[in-house]
């Protein structure tokens, strides 16, 4: 059986994190989020699936390579180009991306699966393909019902008393909202659906291709189903999904490494002193990191490979990213911390190194004082409000 993977989009919402890492390629526990996608569609028998790749693409394929050892094969579409020397990603959109593989070679031949590659889903995808057919329809969207007041969050998929789509809203207000049911990304297709997808231009799956069909009052279906479902769409997301997975609310996703304290999962050789460290789970760090003494950790908390905790930072449900050095006396509550990047679970951001903040939050592959300034160190007690 075969699938398609979404993962050619720059994913500029999730800003800072997708400067250097695609969205498909952001870690769940150090686990990338299209790594749990491949592991579902074997589970279901989809064993052949092309991604379409665009914006840092070298990065997904040099990972998952030709699938072999996820257990599927996996083949990819490169949108975009090489303008001096360099490979410039040039999307064509979900479904633009979808008739650019088909039109190389007819891959699609039958029923097939197409998932948006930046959401964690927990969902019977057999089920769903056998409602499908069992609807004679051309096209599928599997949808989650979710609270009145979170429907401004998402797009609305309005359907009539069988199943079939009448209309779509984005993002409407609790008083306009004509129905609770959302566009998970989740999409069941028959080969017949390039009959409204264009080829060699820019096509949306949502904004394009979806309208004509229920235009055209196709054989159009949405189908509810209960799942789990995780969507990173922004960074504020992306926290919550974090804290979500260390609380052991997303089924399937367990914390990786050595239980050494109750709730406290460790990677190899992480330096600390357990006796000098104020650490209350659910807490996971990363192997090589350097927890120095009088620190305070405060799950949930996710704290990457190689990072060092000076004595005196405070880490509190907060989520910290490879190699990140948290200067002495920090205090992070409720932030994400990326490369030079602080983040707040609102997604704004303060760039550290613009600031002239960065001996605050620096990389632990660069050298850094054995004793910061003065001016340096009283700017820093003035500053950590502002962290906080």
């Amino acid at each position: 059986m075969k699938a398609m993977i979404l993962a050619a989009g720059k994913g500029t919402r999730v800003r800072p994190i997708t400067y250097t890492i695609p969205k498909p390629m952001i870690p769940i526990l150090q686990k990338p989020v299209m790594e749990f996608l491949l592991e579902l569609l074997k589970q279901h028998g989809f064993n052949q699936v092309v991604a379409n790749v665009s914006h840092l693409a070298n990065e997904i394929e040099g990972y998952f390579r030709d699938g072999q050892r996820f257990g599927v094969e996996l083949a990819y579409s490169f949108e975009g180009r090489i303008t001096d020397g360099e490979l410039v990603g040039d999307a064509l959109g979900s479904a633009g991306g979808m008739r650019k593989i088909q039109d190389f070679s007819p891959f699609f031949d039958d029923t097939f699966v197409v998932l948006c590659g930046d959401a964690l889903i927990d969902l019977d995808l057999t089920e769903a393909v056998r409602q499908h057919k069992e609807k004679g329809s051309i096209a599928t969207i599997v949808m989650k019902s979710v609270p009145l007041m979170q429907v401004p969050s998402y797009g609305v998929v309005v359907t009539d008393d069988t199943g079939r789509i009448q209309s779509f809203q984005e993002k409407p207000t609790v008083e306009e909202a004509l129905s609770t049911d959302i566009n998970t990304g989740i999409y069941i297709f028959e080969p017949e659906i390039f009959n409204y997808i264009p080829s060699g231009q820019e096509f949306d799956i949502g904004g394009d291709l979806f309208p004509k069909l229920v235009e055209a009052k196709e054989a159009f279906y949405g189908i509810r189903m209960d799942f789990e479902w995780v969507d990173i769409g922004k960074v504020p997301d992306y926290w919550q999904a974090i804290q979500d997975v260390l609380t052991g609310q997303v089924k399937g996703v367990s914390i990786p490494g050595q239980e050494v304290k109750p709730g406290v999962f460790v990677g190899l050789n992480v330096q600390a002193n357990w006796d000098k460290i104020d650490i209350q789970g659910p807490v996971y760090i990363g192997g090589m990191a350097k927890i120095e003494d009088d620190t305070t950790i405060i799950g949930p908390s996710m704290i990457g490979p190689n990072c060092c905790i000076c004595s005196g930072a405070v880490v509190d449900k907060s989520v910290i990213f490879e190699y990140s050095r948290i200067g002495p006396g920090v205090r992070l509550i409720d932030k994400l911390v990326f490369g030079r990047f602080c983040v707040d679970k609102t997604g704004a951001s303060i760039d550290m190194q613009e600031a002239a903040l960065d001996w605050l939050i620096t990389d632990t592959r660069q050298a850094v004082l054995s004793e910061p300034p003065i001016e340096h160190r009283a700017i820093t007690e003035l500053l950590n409000e502002a962290l906080v």
